[in-house]
C-alpha cells in the first residue's frame, strides 16, 4: 500500500494522513471549492478538487472519488467518519474497482446499517437486547398492543438512521399515534426509509460503547469501553475512557459481547459496538457503528495503540499481532468535541470567521484539529472545529488538565462548545461519575453558563484594571 486517498475533510482527514505519513504511505486529499485552503489540503502529498461546496456535489460523490483514485493510482481509500464511511454502495464501488476500502466489507455495513437487520444478526449470539419488537411496524393497533406488552414509556426508533432523527419517547398510550406518525415522516425525510420499531425506553441509561478491531484471519480484539453519556440532541459532546462505573467483570462481559457482535456479521477493521447500561448495570445491545468513531482518541490513549495504523495494517491483510491479554487500561482520557455552536442558544450552529484561533498545548493535551486562524466556518458541513483530548494518570488529573486546556484554547469570531465543556467538567454530577444521558436536561441551564461567563469577564476586567493601575504606579515612581 503506497498511496491512500482520504475521502474526508477537517480534523479526521489530517488524523488519518498523519498515521499514513508515519507509515511511509503517500496521501491524496480531496476538497470542495470552499475548502481550497483548508489545512487537510496543504497536509497531503497531492490534492484534487472534487466539486462545489455542498457535500452532495463533492464529498458525497463516490463516483468522482473513485475516478480520482484511479487517475492517481491510489491503492486504498480511507473514508474517515461521516460522509461515505457507512455507505454500502461506495464500499461496493471500491471493491468493484479493486481499490481497498479501509473499513469493513460492504456486507457488514449493510447488516449493521439497519437496526432491525443488526438485531436479527446478533440474536443467535444471546446478546442482551432492550425488550421490544424487532420488526418494522406501521400499524397503530399493533404498535399499541406491543407498547402495552412491554409497558410505557417506550421508544420509537427509525430502523435506518441515527443521530436522534426519527426517534420519539412516548410516555402514554394517548400520545402513541401522533408520535409514531412524526417518527415515520422524520425517518422518511432523513433516511429515505420510514421503517420504525418499538422498544422499552430505559429511563436512566448510560451510553457505553466498546471499540473493536478485527483482522481477516479470524482475530477480534476489544480496546475497552468509552463512556459517551454527555449528549445534546442525542449527539455526543463529551467522551471518556474508561467509564467510571464499570467493574472489571462487567467490562470483560461487555467486551466479549462486542466481539460476538463483530462475529455475527463477519466484521473486518475498526468498529464500535454501542450498549445502553441501565441503573442496575444491566447492558443491552444498541447498534454497531461500522467505522472509526469521532471519539477514538480516548481509546488510543488508554490502550496505547494507534487505531488508524491498525486499520491500515488490517486492510493490507496483516494479522493482528496484539493479543487480548496484552491489552491493559493505562490512565484516563477525556474528549470534548469543540463545535462552532452556541450553547446559550440551544446549540445552534455559529457560522463566522476565526479572528483568533490558538490551540492549547502541553503534556497530556492532544488536539485533533482541522482549522486555522483566519478561516471561515463553512455552513455546508458538520460544525466541529476540533477535538480537545486530555490524558492523566487518574480521572481527576485528566479533568483538571481539561479545564486548564479549555481556558487556554483561544477562539474569537464564533461561539463554541468550550464554555459548555468547562461547565460539564466542573459539575459535581460529572466529577462524581453519577450521571446518565439526561445530564443536559437535568443539570444544564444556559442562564447558569451566561452568569458564569459574565462573572469570568468581570474578574478578567478587574485583573486587567489592577495591572493597569500597578503599571501606572511603576511609571510614576522615578518622578516621585
Amino acid at each position: 500500500m503506497k498511496k491512500i486517498l482520504v475521502a474526508n475533510r477537517g480534523e479526521i482527514a489530517i488524523r488519518v494522513m498523519k498515521t499514513a505519513q508515519k507509515m511511509g504511505i503517500k496521501t491524496v486529499a480531496i476538497y470542495s471549492t470552499i475548502d481550497r485552503h483548508a489545512p487537510h489540503v496543504k497536509f497531503a502529498n497531492e490534492a484534487v478538487c472534487i466539486g462545489e461546496a455542498p457535500s452532495n456535489q463533492s464529498y458525497l460523490r463516490g463516483d468522482k472519488i473513485i475516478e480520482v483514485a484511479k487517475q492517481l493510482q491510489v491503492d486504498a481509500i480511507h473514508p474517515g467518519y461521516g460522509f461515505l464511511s457507512e455507505n454500502v454502495a461506495f464500499a461496493e464501488l471500491c471493491e468493484e474497482n479493486n481499490i481497498i476500502f479501509i473499513g469493513p466489507r460492504s456486507k457488514a455495513i449493510k447488516i449493521m446499517g439497519s437496526k432491525l437487520a443488526a438485531k436479527e444478526a446478533v440474536k443467535q449470539y444471546n446478546i442482551p437486547m432492550v425488550p421490544g419488537i424487532d420488526e418494522a411496524v406501521t400499524d397503530i393497533q399493533k404498535a399499541k398492543s406491543v407498547a402495552k406488552e412491554i409497558g410505557f414509556p417506550i421508544l420509537i426508533k427509525a430502523s435506518a438512521g441515527g443521530g436522534g432523527k426519527g426517534m420519539r419517547i412516548v410516555e402514554k398510550e394517548s400520545e402513541l399515534e401522533s408520535q409514531m406518525q412524526r417518527a415515520i415522516s422524520e425517518a422518511k425525510s432523513a433516511f429515505g426509509d420510514g421503517s420504525v420499531f418499538i422498544e422499552k425506553y430505559v429511563t436512566s441509561p448510560r451510553h457505553i460503547e466498546i471499540q473493536i478491531m478485527a483482522d481477516s484471519h479470524g482475530n477480534i480484539l476489544h480496546f475497552f469501553e468509552r463512556e459517551c453519556s454527555i449528549q445534546r440532541r442525542h449527539q455526543k459532546v463529551v467522551e471518556e475512557a474508561p467509564s467510571s462505573v464499570l467493574t472489571p467483570e462487567l467490562r470483560a462481559k461487555m467486551g466479549e459481547a462486542a466481539i460476538m457482535v463483530a462475529k455475527s456479521c463477519d466484521y473486518l477493521g475498526a468498529g464500535t459496538v454501542e450498549f445502553l447500561l441501565d441503573a442496575d448495570h444491566n447492558f443491552y445491545f444498541l447498534e454497531m457503528n461500522t467505522r472509526l468513531q469521532v471519539e477514538h482518541p480516548v481509546s488510543e490513549l488508554i490502550a496505547d495503540v494507534d487505531l488508524v495504523e491498525l486499520q491500515i495494517r488490517v486492510a493490507r491483510g496483516e494479522v493482528l499481532t496484539i493479543k487480548q491479554d496484552d491489552l491493559n487500561i493505562h490512565g484516563h482520557a477525556l474528549e470534548l468535541r469543540v463545535y462552532a455552536e452556541d450553547p446559550l442558544n440551544d446549540f445552534l450552529p455559529s457560522v463566522g470567521h476565526l479572528d483568533v484561533y490558538k490551540l492549547p498545548s502541553g503534556k497530556g493535551i492532544r488536539v485533533d484539529n482541522g482549522f486555522e486562524e483566519g478561516m471561515d466556518i463553512p455552513i455546508y458541513y458538520d460544525p466541529m472545529l476540533a477535538k480537545l483530548i486530555t490524558y492523566g494518570k487518574t480521572r481527576e488529573e485528566a479533568i483538571q488538565l481539561m479545564i486548564e486546556a479549555i481556558d487556554n484554547y483561544k477562539i474569537e469570531g464564533v461561539k463554541t462548545t468550550l464554555p459548555f465543556g468547562k461547565y460539564v467538567f466542573e459539575h459535581d454530577a460529572f466529577r462524581s461519575g453519577n450521571f446518565d444521558t439526561h445530564f443536559v436536561k437535568k443539570h444544564y441551564a444556559p442562564e447558569v453558563l451566561k452568569q458564569q461567563s459574565e462573572m469570568e469577564a468581570k474578574i478578567a476586567a478587574l485583573i486587567a484594571l489592577k495591572r493597569y493601575m500597578d503599571d501606572k504606579k511603576l511609571v510614576r515612581l522615578p518622578n516621585s
